[in-house]
């Protein structure tokens, strides 16, 4: 089937919506650990956050999740949230904040077109923090598509931006 229609090249995804156990619990991984901020509530079921003012990259809630146990790994969902720092610095940032917070990282990644941090929320769900590298270093294939990688992210490296 030939793809006729193309999604316009300026979309984004505006934001991602998390079924969670507890509404307060997460609201302190997203909004004191990584910094995000409340934009409004719903009580004790929603909450919707963001950076920077935005209506919400994020929303919070226990509709249909209050107080039910994480998702099985090994089976179908989100695999992870993406949330895109400016700059490696900022990744940096973060990364040093995670360190003197002890919250423990699944992974670390360069990806050849990013560098990227892997954390769990208290839910279980997987968060990528990451940066882009300019799309001048990005590698390529000799057929010009990208030759994405994961190789390790030497961490020490990384907290030389700060």
């Amino acid at each position: 089937m030939e793809n006729i229609y193309k999604i316009p090249s300026e979309t984004k995804i505006g934001h991602v919506h998390l079924k969670v156990s507890d509404l307060q619990r997460s609201l302190v991984f997203y909004c004191d650990l990584l910094g995000f901020e409340i934009t409004t509530a719903y009580g004790d079921q929603a909450a919707f956050i963001s950076a920077g003012g935005y209506h919400h990259h994020i929303g919070l809630n226990t509709w249909y999740s209050k107080g039910m146990p994480n998702a099985n790994v090994h089976s179908v969902g989100l695999f992870h949230t993406a949330i895109l720092y400016p700059t490696r610095k900022d990744l940096a940032e973060i990364y040093q904040r995670l360190l003197t917070q002890n919250y423990p990282l699944t992974g670390a990644s360069d990806h050849g077109v990013s560098e990227a941090l892997y954390l769990d929320d208290p839910d279980g769900n997987g968060v990528e923090l990451y940066w882009d590298k300019p799309t001048t270093m990005w590698p390529q294939k000799p057929d010009g598509t990208l030759e994405m990688y994961t190789k390790a992210l030497d961490l020490n490296q990384l907290l030389n931006e700060l």
